[in-house]
């Protein structure tokens, strides 16, 4: 315990990093600030009455937890990061087969640019798209009878005012994340979902409480559901952390089969390699229909399709899965990619001991990740439904939703990697870290 003060006294003794943290922290203020200020012209003691409510038993009530609460007080910041979450997913599947894409990665730097102007234009976008739908459902909501966007309000006006207030909002969270990228500590994006997160942790746990204080449930009972979630959990984090090394020989010399001054390295392959990425593409993409259902809050058609993406249901837990398991694959090909360290290895002379350079080695690096991706895309797939699980259990929406896995691995990653970049601030300065080795392993992706 005193090494871990220790280590938090001299994160402050190093102005370069004292000033990243506070720049960092200040930004992250500024964010859950605007996630408060409801939209001009909505009611906001009417809203709190029925948004919440409504919304926190459908899949909105999932994306709500992702922006910290800021969709259900129909704030500026409502929609959150995951507009561009959503850009970014649809320009690095247009990476893997159109080919304007795929040379815009192998250009470099300026590829890179080009890019991050384009994910920048597609967030704007979908922000509009999603922001129009949000001015539609808030039109149809209402408290006893009593809407809460008053008639005289609602029109064309209306519309363009909470497209305008909330596409900007998204754009300005997009522009914080990227100066903590920059300037602070950490990922900006990543921070920004972490935030939002933690800021439901309260209202989840007091919900729990006051379901054990109402007798609706027992303490025991309680206990006994939450040690289980713990342990599935858990388990299932340790497994997917796990790491095969595979062997390379880099010879000095070779004379026919024998190698004499070579020097042995490995390459790790993790059995994740796509760390949380593949959950929260998944469901990015199942917030989509939700998001056209709501322009028809009339229709009677649509209400009976919205039943199949309530994030309760089996039809939306099997598509999510099914996402999942698809995009940890994906993104593990983007992320690992056999041919390209095939090539590597023979240009730098090493090999695998008893496969040939080139096309073997390439196919059996092949081989090996997609035998060990399989076991890893079916835990992400298992903790991305777990909020439905735990819910079935007796849990509480609110507190099941922060207690699935995906809450708590972007929680656990984006901690992980905060604080390796911290451990790398100090032990550049010779100072001891927050382990005794000097060595924090974080979770990229």
């Amino acid at each position: 315990m005193g090494r871990l003060s220790d280590s938090f006294r001299n994160i402050f003794k190093i102005q370069e990093l004292r000033t990243r943290i506070i720049f960092t922290l200040s930004l992250l203020i500024v964010a859950r600030i605007g996630a408060h200020i409801t939209l001009p012209g909505v009611d906001a003691g009417l809203l709190a009455a029925t948004m919440r409510d409504q919304a926190q038993d459908t899949l909105f009530g999932l994306y709500d937890l992702f922006v910290g609460g800021a969709f259900s007080n129909a704030a500026i910041f409502g929609l959150g990061i995951m507009p561009y979450i959503s850009a970014s997913i649809i320009i690095q599947l247009l990476g893997a087969v159109v080919p304007y894409f795929q040379k815009l990665r192998q250009e470099g730097e300026e590829g890179r640019k080009k890019i991050i102007q384009l994910t920048r234009y597609g967030t704007v976008l979908i922000s509009v798209m999603q922001a129009w739908g949000m001015s539609v459902r808030l039109g149809s909501l209402s408290a006893a009878g009593i809407p809460i966007v008053p008639p005289e309000v609602q029109g064309i006006g209306f519309t363009l005012q909470t497209v305008l207030f909330l596409t900007t909002g998204t754009v300005f969270l997009m522009w914080l994340g990227e100066q903590i990228t920059e300037r602070g500590i950490g990922n900006g994006i990543s921070l920004v979902i972490f935030i939002g997160i933690i800021a439901q942790f309260p209202h989840a746990v007091l919900d729990e409480y006051q379901m054990v204080a109402s007798g609706a449930r027992q303490i025991v009972i309680e206990l006994v559901i939450i040690g289980a979630l713990v342990l599935i959990i858990s388990s299932v984090v340790l497994i997917t952390q796990g790491t095969r090394r595979i062997p390379v020989q880099y010879a000095k010399r070779v004379v026919g089969r024998k190698v004499y001054g070579g020097v042995t390295q490995y390459i790790p392959m993790r059995v994740n390699s796509a760390g949380v990425m593949p959950i929260i593409f998944a469901q990015a993409i199942m917030f989509v229909p939700n998001t056209v259902l709501t322009l028809f809050p009339e229709s009677e058609f649509m209400a009976g399709i919205s039943r199949y993406f309530d994030w309760t249901s089996f039809p939306y837990s099997f598509m999510t899965a099914m996402l999942v398991i698809f995009f940890t694959y994906f993104y593990t090909a983007i992320a690992f990619n056999p041919k390209e360290v095939s090539d590597t290895l023979k240009k730098q002379g090493g090999f695998i001991p008893g496969i040939r350079p080139g096309r073997q080695t390439s196919d059996f690096l092949d081989n090996i990740l997609t035998r060990i991706t399989l076991p890893a895309s079916i835990f992400l797939a298992i903790i991305a439904i777990m909020p439905s699980f735990a819910y079935q259990a007796g849990v509480t929406i609110s507190f099941s939703q922060f207690f699935g896995g995906t809450s708590l691995l972007i929680m656990v990653g984006v901690s992980l990697d905060t604080l390796q970049q911290i451990e790398s601030h100090l032990l550049m300065r010779h100072y001891d870290g927050f382990m005794k080795s000097g060595k924090m392993r974080g979770r990229r992706g």
